[in-house]
Formats: C-alpha cells, structure tokens, sequence
C-alpha cells in the first residue's frame, strides 16, 4: 500500500535551467555508466536488483499531486512487488527545508526526490546531497534535460502552460489566440492566474516580459486578476463560471478537467507556451541505496514516463514515448525557453515583489 504525506505551504519557486553550470560554478567530471546494465521489464538498470528487493522499500519525496503520485507508485510496486513505495508530497520549498533539515540532523529518510525548482535542484547538488548515477535511461534524453554534469538529476516531466477559458462565457470573437489577447479588458474581474510561489508563473512573467515588454504586466494588473496556489483552484473557477480566463494555464491541469466531461477549451498561443520542468534525482546516503536508483531508472524509461503521464497528464521529455492522454506532443508546439538562466534567477526578486502587490499581498 502506497502511503504519503501531504502538507500545504508556500512554494519558494524559480524555474531555471542547465545553462547555470558556469554561473554557480559546478564541475564538468561525467559520472561513468556501469558497463553491463540489466534488462528489466520495458528498461534497464544499473541497480543491484537482488539489493534493492532486500532493502525492500523506496522512499519518493515529491511535488506532485498526492493522489497522481499514489498511482504511478502502484504500477512501480507491480513490477517490483517485493520494494514497498511510499512519499511524502510537499510544496517545493518546505520539501526542500525539510530534506535540508534531515540532512543537517543526519536523519535520512528520501531515496528519490522529483522537484519542480530547478533553483532547489542545483543548490542541492552543490550541496553533495544527490547521487551522481548515470542512468542506462538518460540516454533517451537530450543535453539540456540533464543537469551539468550529467548524473544528479534529469527533467522527468515538462510542464505546459497556455491559456484557458471556459467557452460558455467567452464568445468566439473573444477567444483568445495570443498571450496579448489575453489583456482583453472583457476579462476584467473574471480572469486569474497562479501566486508568486509557482515556478511557472515567474517563467511566463519573464518570457512575456521580454517578448512585450514590462507593459504587459501592468496592462495585466489592470484586469485585476486573481492568484491563487493550485491549478485546481484555477480551473474550478473558471468551470463553475466564476472567471472566464486562467492566465498560464497548465495544460496538464486542463486535460485532467476535459477528460472528466468539464466544459472548457485551452488555447495554444501563437507567440509560444511556457514551459517548466519537474527534476528527479537519486539522494545521497539514502537510507535504501539500491531502491532509489532502480526507481530512478524505472520513472525515466518509457513504462515510468507512460505510468507518469496516465497519472499526472504531463509531457514525457523523451520522444518514444506517446502524448498524454488526451493531448498532443511538445514538439507539435511552438516553445518559449528561457535563454539566459543568470539574468532569469537574478529576476525572480523582482518577479515576487512586483507580483505579490499586483495579487494584493503586500
């Protein structure tokens, strides 16, 4: 039986990238792959199996929805029946203090981590707390999905993010098809969006504030938009009719809605959608060594991804694997990336203070 924890919180978020390895100054040393990997069931592993099914359990720290992460679990225990998976599920930044706080007291408890902050995910490896293992897996994975050097995590899932709106509300010569149509000053009072503690919300800030400048923004705030922490929220709203608009939208959030009858359409904008990252890694002295890396292996291969996306309507990074359901593939998008980590990082002060007032927090 899969068991969790979850906890609300605030989310210290920034979702930066792998061109940061000048910036925070990390080696270049590549850790070497085990010369003969295992074939598995759909994968391979560099873990000791036999190992792993004797230390007989894993331990997930995550981000992810509790209820997603119960089912991707299920599929991992029916392949390794003998390894029982349990997590914890936190908001970035309290998983982040208290995997930091464990480590400081030297009690280790997670095995296996996925986060969304790419900023979390660097300072860790800084900090020694993952294990660089090279997968057999990350082969199936370009350069800039792994961090620098490669080994210590790997983008596991891309997070889409666009427009959405409930089609009840918005007539057809209303919809919008770019993110300037989402400034419409119909959707004034009935359009919402995500707090400063998503990492998604400061990456659509900084794209849209250098394809429009700062204006955008301020043309945004006019509309008195609403924040709240989870898409759930988001789109509940907006399915119940309450706003007509959710501003960065997360597309994953949109096909679970559809795939359970709601009326509401997502809008692909034609300038581009933002895209986030959830980032899995193999934690250093773990308490179940062998578990961690087998998992590792197992989430980043086709039957993982395949199990993730059923669970959680994200989009694989790898390109053998199908859409989620219900959706269509990253490279049938157009793709706004960040291309300049430093400055990106170095703006999220700025985003936070600018943001939070805009939402009426301070």
């Amino acid at each position: 039986m899969t068991q969790y924890v979850t906890m609300p919180g605030r989310l210290f978020t920034t979702v930066a990238g792998l061109a940061l390895t000048a910036f925070l100054g990390l080696g270049t040393a590549q850790a070497a792959p085990c010369a003969n990997p295992v074939q598995m069931q759909g994968f391979k592993t560099c873990a000791n199996v036999a190992k792993a099914e004797q230390e007989g359990e894993v331990v997930f720290y995550t981000t992810d929805p509790p209820a997603g992460t119960t089912e991707v679990l299920a599929q991992f225990m029916k392949t390794f029946p003998k390894i029982k998976a349990t997590f914890i599920r936190l908001q970035a930044g309290n998983l982040m203090a208290k995997l930091m706080a464990e480590r400081q007291a030297k009690t280790y408890l997670a095995d296996a981590m996925a986060i969304s902050e790419m900023t979390f995910a660097v300072d860790l490896q800084k900090r020694g707390g993952y294990v660089q293992y090279d997968s057999p897996e990350h082969a199936a994975y370009l350069p800039e999905y792994k961090s620098k050097p490669e080994g210590y995590f790997t983008w596991g899932a891309l997070i889409v993010a666009g427009l959405a709106y409930n089609p009840k509300l918005v007539p057809a010569n209303e919809v919008p098809k770019s993110w300037a149509d989402g400034l419409n000053p119909a959707f004034a009072g009935a359009i919402n969006a995500k707090l400063s503690t998503s990492g998604l919300q400061h990456g659509a800030w900084y794209k849209l504030r250098q394809l429009y400048g700062p204006d955008y923004w301020t043309k945004f705030g006019a509309l008195q938009p609403r924040g709240f922490d989870s898409y759930v929220q988001q789109f509940d709203r907006m399915i119940n009719g309450q706003d007509k608009v959710v501003h960065s939208a997360q597309y994953s959030g949109y096909l679970q809605m559809k795939a359970k009858g709601a009326q509401l359409e997502f809008v692909f904008p034609t300038d581009g959608v933002i895209v986030g990252q959830q980032l899995y890694g193999v934690i250093a002295d773990a308490p179940h060594p062998e578990a961690g890396k087998l998992f590792l292996d197992w989430i980043l291969s086709v039957p993982g991804q395949i199990a993730y996306q059923n669970a959680h309507f994200l989009s694989s990074p790898r390109s053998d694997t199908p859409p989620p359901p219900g959706g269509i593939p990253t490279s049938q998008m157009k793709v706004l990336l960040v291309d300049d980590w430093d400055d990106y990082m170095k703006s999220r002060p700025q985003f936070v203070r600018e943001w939070d007032k805009m939402m009426g927090i301070r």
